[in-house]
């Protein structure tokens, strides 16, 4: 083979190995996040009742306390309801530092309370989760007014 047959091969192959590799394929899109509120909530809600529940020392419960907790519970099975379909890590929640005083944690859960009601009051694009999060919505109205009655005993 001469010289020449030996270079033109050469380039042969090398135009074929140039054609052979190709781009990477285009990324996927993210995934659509729906009902990201939802995610928020549910934290929102878990911190409240935390606050609510957890008591360093020796302080009773008192029924007013009791009631926001179940309330709270209903609102995170009702978001859950309206939010399981999205794939979402529904058991998520970050962990809370410990309130000593009681007043500032009633406070607080009233705070995290307004929060999960807003995160979650947005209009709803998805006809079968408008329900369950309108109950949910009705259950933390119902921990809010519960919460508020523990400074009035």
């Amino acid at each position: 083979m001469s010289k020449s047959s030996r270079l033109a091969l050469a380039i042969a192959l090398l135009g074929t190995l140039v054609g052979c590799v190709t781009a990477p394929p285009p990324a996927a899109p993210p995934p659509v996040v729906r009902h990201p509120a939802y995610l928020r909530a549910l934290s929102d809600l878990r911190a409240a009742r935390w606050l609510i529940e957890h008591r360093p020392g020796d302080w009773a419960q008192s029924a007013d306390e009791v009631e926001a907790v179940h309330r709270i519970d209903a609102a995170v099975n009702a978001i859950k309801a309206a939010a399981v379909d999205d794939g979402k890590n529904l058991a998520y929640h970050p962990a809370l530092d410990e309130r000593p005083d009681h007043r500032g944690r009633i406070h607080e859960a009233l705070e995290y309370l307004r929060k999960a009601r807003a995160d979650i009051s947005g209009g709803e694009d998805n006809a079968f989760a408008s329900d369950p999060r309108d109950k949910a919505i009705g259950h933390i109205d119902g921990a809010i007014r519960a919460a508020r009655r523990v400074f009035q005993d």
